[in-house]
């Protein structure tokens, strides 16, 4: 066999690979073997079909064409590997000359990395915001972990703000109540927000027995997205009080015996947050100057392929959780689908760029994944999936996705590398030490990494 390849653009090639004919001889004998256990042939038993006779019944042709689907694969491979072609998708596979006894002849177009020089990237400089936590700051934890320990107790008058109401709910979609639209029971804090736009007013000044009717827009369900008339019960009111804040409070809120040290541990774990932040928020700006400083040619039918993958974990998986359309959705973002077409174009350039630089600062800085690092992230992704740590490392292995998650940990500490060697202050001008991150905020860097390209990785994954 021999095979030349042609650089069509910076991220597609075209192989032309000649085959001897002798080259074909197991191909052939396999495609003769195959129609053997397929066809019956009278005074003969099957699978001792003679080649001449299989020939003369069936065609040559249809033996050449088995033989050739058999073989194409294989010398595809050979080729590409013997240029030592970086492949992404399936090829374009033509076949030029097909000589029986002679030679075939094809070409192959396929997309391929592109070659990638990666600059000093050690002047990197990026500002992030510093980390202050305020007494405001500090006094509105403390108050969060407070309406946690609520209490309620039913009283005999009309809904106020805050109160806790108990609620039959019945939707009428054009004069016709939904299957889905009929509720008992529901629990419900006036001024929470968190039910149907407008059962505020609707049910403040109501007591238990009375009811009343409002028009809403359904935000999930079979009509979600229409005006429906709402009708509400109020079946109890209920006075939320809240605990005093003082020492008791903290006992029964938490391990510690005053309310001073309950504050104080809440102003430590907001600083531990805001710290992870500054890291996140610094690997994300150290990511956008080194995409800068780099050209990345891309794959136009990869691009199209990330596109249509994005729209489509959008509107089916997302969205659909959600009981949207993505013309609904436009609606609520207020976004003309022109601005959606180019916002999901750009986010897969850069989901694209962002893989094909960290994977190559991987080799350049020949960085490996041990099994300490994959199982920790293996943990992270599985709690973010709502999946156990076994599940989720079954649902890998089954679907073949283990490469997958070592390329997302390879491309988190090349982004750490990176991050390592950049200067970054924060905006109030101190410079931020990142270089000796702990394993949070190492983890953190591999979930920036994921989190640009895991999409990316994915189409290339399926394709190649």
């Amino acid at each position: 066999m021999k095979s030349a390849v042609e650089n069509l653009n910076p991220t597609r090639v075209r192989l032309t690979v000649e085959v001897p004919f002798e080259e074909l001889k197991d191909s052939l004998d396999a495609a003769y073997k195959k129609i053997n256990q397929q066809v019956t042939v009278k005074g003969f038993r099957k699978g001792k079909i003679p080649a001449r006779v299989i020939d003369q019944r069936f065609g040559r042709g249809a033996v050449l064409e088995e033989a050739v689907n058999d073989a194409l694969p294989k010398f595809y491979t050979e080729a590409v590997n013997e240029a030592e072609l970086n492949v992404l998708g399936q090829p374009e596979v033509d076949i030029t000359e097909l000589k029986d006894g002679e030679t075939l002849n094809f070409t192959a177009e396929v997309d391929v990395r592109p070659t990638i020089e990666i600059p000093d990237y050690s002047g990197i400089e990026v500002e992030v915001d510093a980390v202050e936590v305020t007494d405001e700051d500090v006094e509105k934890s403390v108050e969060q972990l407070r309406e946690r320990f609520a209490s309620t107790t039913p009283v005999e008058r009309a809904a106020e703000d805050g109160d806790v109401v108990t609620v039959d709910l019945e939707a009428k979609v054009e004069g016709k109540v939904l299957e889905d639209g009929v509720a008992s029971g529901v629990s419900y804090t006036i001024g929470s927000g968190e039910l149907l736009d407008g059962i505020d007013d609707a049910v403040k000044g109501l007591s238990a027995g009375e009811e009343a009717t409002f028009t809403s827009e359904l935000k999930g369900g079979s009509a979600a997205g229409k005006e429906a008339e709402v009708t509400v019960k109020v079946t109890q009111v209920a006075k939320r009080e809240l605990p005093e804040l003082d020492d008791d409070f903290a006992q029964l809120a938490s391990e510690f015996d005053t309310l001073e040290e309950l504050k104080a541990d809440s102003r430590k774990r907001l600083e531990n947050m805001k710290q992870f932040d500054q890291a996140t928020q610094a690997q994300e700006r150290v990511l956008e100057k080194l995409l800068e400083l780099v050209e990345v040619p891309v794959p136009e039918k990869l691009l199209e392929d990330e596109i249509n993958t994005r729209k489509h974990n959008l509107e089916h998986h997302q969205l659909g959780q959600m009981g949207l359309t993505l013309d609904k959705y436009l609606e609520l973002q207020g976004k003309t689908a022109e601005e959606f077409e180019n916002e999901t174009r750009e986010a897969a350039i850069k989901g694209i760029k962002t893989q094909f630089v960290l994977d190559e600062l991987v080799k350049q800085e020949k960085l490996n994944v041990n099994q300490e690092e994959l199982t920790e992230h293996l943990m992270r992704r599985a709690a973010s999936s709502g999946m156990s740590p076994d599940q989720f490392a079954q649902a890998v292995v089954e679907q073949g996705q283990v490469p997958l998650l070592v390329g997302e940990v390879a491309r988190g500490k090349a982004l750490a590398v990176v991050v390592e060697k950049a200067t970054v202050k924060d905006t109030n001008g101190e410079i931020i030490d990142l270089s000796d991150e702990d394993e949070d905020e190492t983890e953190a860097a591999a979930g920036t990494a994921e989190a640009e390209t895991s999409e990316a990785a994915a189409d290339e994954k399926s394709e190649g």
